[in-house]
């Protein structure tokens, strides 16, 4: 599975408070942050659900509290104080105890409220994130995919029957499930020999199956497709 991107997002609020600094010129603030996914599909940030948990690493002078550690989303830090400083942030990833975002963010003052982002990747997700990541845009697959191999056809997706350059995607890809094990490699090799930078393929040597994303295929190569698993001995596709 290809790793997936995201953008982080840190939500920052601050406001000046009626308490003494007891620092000339630099008033005492209230101030929170949170974290949140930026949702690709449009709308609404999402939560964090990505990560398990989430370490902020604040200035040295909060003493106790300059290490907060928080397991639920929105995972908002919140405290008092009267200065700036950088910080590290750490998300911990969803069921991934070793893989971890290290996240830098500058609490200022210049605003009372201010976002910052930062692109993350996730490796080689497993099923249950590949779900949370899907809520806040796609992932690999999601388009109308086939799975040739072994156990051909049971990761497909189903695209209620949408067509690419006038070829009908779910025909398309029910066809190739259905070739023989020979005609398979050569639809693997066709695709090998034919596809684009942006086509999506996996080769899942474990379980012997290989996984394409139609949507991602050059038309050619798809116009090709058609035309192999549609001929004679192979079995007409259904009009």
């Amino acid at each position: 599975m290809p790793d997936v991107k995201r953008t982080i997002k840190i939500k920052t609020v601050q406001k000046v408070i009626d308490k003494d600094s007891n620092v000339e010129g630099f008033p005492m603030r209230a101030w929170h942050i949170e974290i949140f996914v930026q949702n690709e599909h449009g709308g609404a940030d999402v939560p964090a659900n990505c990560y398990d948990k989430v370490v902020y690493d604040l200035h040295h002078t909060f003493g106790d509290r300059a290490r907060q550690t928080f397991k639920q989303p929105p995972f908002r830090c919140a405290e008092e104080g009267w200065g700036e400083f950088d910080m590290k942030i750490t998300g911990t990833v969803a069921g991934k105890p070793s893989e971890n975002h290290p996240l830098n963010h500058d609490l200022n003052f210049l605003s009372e409220e201010y976002e910052a982002t930062h692109k993350v990747s996730f490796k080689n997700p497993k099923p249950e994130l590949l779900e949370i990541l899907r809520q806040s845009g796609p992932v690999p697959g999601d388009a109308n995919g086939v799975a040739a191999g072994g156990a051909a056809g049971k990761d497909r997706k189903r695209a209620g029957g949408r067509k690419s350059n006038n070829v009908d995607m779910e025909k398309l890809a029910d066809s190739l499930t259905r070739l023989t094990e020979d005609d398979l490699l050569h639809v693997v090799h066709m695709i090998h020999e034919n596809k684009s930078s942006d086509t999506y393929t996996k080769n899942d040597v474990d379980n012997g199956e290989f996984h394409v994303d139609l949507y991602t295929l050059p038309d050619g190569l798809v116009k090709m497709l058609w035309d192999y698993a549609g001929s004679g001995e192979r079995g007409a596709i259904a009009a």
